[in-house]
């Protein structure tokens, strides 16, 4: 059986993946709003390195974000495992757009605004919306290892002894 981190290392993975599939066929179809793994090589200093960005946007949506999901779970509101993934990947938005966006140009790179908002309010609209994508695949497969598990540990209470 896997830990809450451990399925969020999992399900963060997975929804990282969902998530790129969406910002390839952005810039395969446009693109029409910057990617994030752009904005992160931007954010990084970076941009003219798209695979900076790349790697960066796996780290966070695998090592940062799902395994913070696996912690926060079981304390946030909502009922449905999808729900809950909404829930934390909207407030990291929401939380890296008032924090971490803002401060890059005081910190000496390309300055992204609040938001994303240098980008334009397609980006913001995008962020949103891939955000909230990440979120419904990652409460999904995490809530399908928790069930996973509750079904090994109900096997293993069934088993006889022997």
């Amino acid at each position: 059986m896997m830990s809450r981190v451990q399925k969020g290392l999992v399900a963060g993975f997975v929804a990282t993946i969902a998530v790129s599939v969406l910002e390839i066929a952005n810039l395969m179809l446009g693109p029409w709003a910057a990617s994030f793994p752009r904005l992160l090589s931007v954010m990084l200093q970076m941009p003219d390195t798209m695979a900076v960005g790349w790697v960066a946007h796996f780290l966070v949506g695998t090592v940062v974000l799902g395994p913070a999901f696996g912690i926060l779970c079981p304390r946030l509101p909502t009922d449905t495992p999808e729900s809950k993934g909404i829930v934390f990947a909207i407030g990291a938005f929401i939380l890296v757009g008032l924090t971490v966006a803002p401060m890059v140009g005081a910190l000496g790179g390309r300055p992204v605004g609040m938001f994303f908002m240098q980008a334009g309010f397609g980006t913001f609209a995008w962020m949103i919306a891939t955000h909230a994508v990440y979120g419904i695949v990652l409460g999904n497969v995490y809530g399908r290892l928790v069930q996973r598990d509750k079904r090994v540990r109900s096997m293993e209470g069934a088993a006889p002894a022997h």
